[in-house]
């Protein structure tokens, strides 16, 4: 087994366990081939003698802020053909400020619906309500989602702006209720892919904390799709 290399890119709201969740895919990581280097935060990517090497980045890093050399960095990396990775706000809440970033990434969260408001608490759990993820017709024979069949979750349900670059492998609807401010069900992406330059861009909304990517269906999904994205992977496509 070739072994690549891939950088894991961490931090913002600690809502989202990112080291939690982060940690959890190093094992198998580690099983496919990948040497790992774990980051903190964005300085590592002014790196640029390193990002030559790395053929994945998994970024979780949330609500947070970007240099313009560090995103500069990450840009290059993609364009050459490093894959970039990672679920939920980790990847598309990152930067709102950055709109190159957002372009890259090709969706952007803008809203998780909430319970009935006579119900909320200022808990995390306002906002976990039971929805579906719909696989799409491409998502039926792509090889992160073939054979995953619609499946249940009870979290965060995402409401993405986005556009129609990508390849949208699962969606979501958002219903409509009586407290809601639009009028009729939206769906949005749930699970994408992009290419961007060179590279290989994948990203699942599901994935709010650990207990999420734990569910079967996300683990699965998210498995696939790090390594699909990696440097090396559409060779053997």
């Amino acid at each position: 087994m070739t072994q690549r290399n891939a950088l894991l890119v961490r931090g913002g709201w600690d809502g989202h366990e990112p080291v939690e969740t982060t940690d959890s895919f190093i094992p198998f990581l580690e099983e496919h081939g990948f040497r790992i280097r774990v980051s903190e935060g964005t300085g590592v990517y002014t790196d640029l003698d390193y990002l030559d090497t790395v053929d994945l980045i998994v970024q979780i890093n949330t609500m947070n802020t970007i240099e313009r050399g560090e995103f500069a960095g990450l840009r290059r990396a993609v364009l050459n053909g490093t894959g970039l990775a990672g679920w939920h706000g980790g990847i598309a809440d990152s930067y709102r400020d950055n709109a190159d970033y957002l372009h890259m990434i090709g969706g952007q969260f803008a809203h998780h619906a909430g319970i009935e408001p006579s119900l909320r608490t200022g808990e995390q759990s306002d906002n976990y309500l039971d929805y579906t993820v719909n696989i799409t017709e491409l998502g039926k024979s792509h090889p992160i989602t073939q054979g995953i069949a619609d499946f249940e979750l009870h979290t965060e349900q995402y409401w993405v702006l986005s556009d129609a670059y990508n390849d949208v492998l699962a969606t979501t609807t958002q219903s409509v209720r009586p407290w809601d401010a639009w009028n009729r069900p939206v769906t949005a992406p749930a699970i994408w892919t992009r290419q961007w330059g060179k590279g290989r861009i994948f990203v699942s909304a599901p994935g709010h904390k650990l207990e999420v990517v734990n569910d079967p269906n996300v683990r699965t999904i998210i498995e696939r799709g790090l390594l699909w994205a990696a440097r090396g992977s559409e060779v053997a496509a």
